[in-house]
């Protein structure tokens, strides 16, 4: 994982009446890194600002605006496509977590509470906000997949129509009615 400078902040160094303001503004080779790193083709901007605001005596509170211009392949033509990702980011960090002890667990609603850390990294928190933003299936504008087909040679192809489950009814319906005129 790349290493930003100044992206990691000691916990317990931190004002504990007032938020810490931050902003990460990788530089190229940076973002370079972090491309590479998630898979995608370049970054062409990218910036992650907001406040650690404390919550009681240990718990602190992240907000944050991350902005990014991300460049992906298009999954049909593999052409660049590129994305401008807006997204607001909060999480809690807890120091007193519950501890979980069964085998199996249900998924709690809230997904944003982890457990408070003594160094929080920043560039980390940005990186994997930033990997859960992207667009799963890039596509170029107007991209599509052709039809495929695919059948023995001397035979018709089924098609999408005649492999809905009541297709077969439909065409006996309809030679049942010319047979009737």
């Amino acid at each position: 994982m790349p290493q930003l400078p100044k992206s990691h902040l000691r916990l317990a160094d931190l004002a504990t009446r007032k938020p810490t303001d931050f902003e990460l503004v990788p530089t190229p080779d940076e973002r370079k890194a972090i491309a590479a790193e998630l898979g995608i083709l370049g970054i062409k901007k990218l910036r992650f600002a907001g406040a650690l605001t404390p919550q009681g005596r240990q718990d602190w509170t992240l907000t944050a605006d991350l902005g990014a211009t991300v460049v992906q392949e298009c999954v049909v033509t593999l052409e660049p496509v590129t994305t401008r990702i807006d997204a607001k980011l909060t999480r809690s960090y807890v120091a007193d977590m519950p501890e979980i002890e069964a085998a199996e667990v249900e998924m709690p609603v809230e997904d944003t509470v982890e457990e408070l850390p003594e160094t929080l990294d920043l560039a980390q928190v940005m990186i994997e906000a930033l990997a859960l933003e992207l667009p799963l299936y890039p596509r170029a504008e107007g991209a599509a997949l052709p039809d495929a087909v695919f059948t023995e040679p001397g035979i018709a192809p089924m098609t999408d129509d005649e492999a809905k489950p009541f297709a077969g009814l439909g065409a006996l319906r309809d030679r049942l009615e010319k047979k009737d005129k």
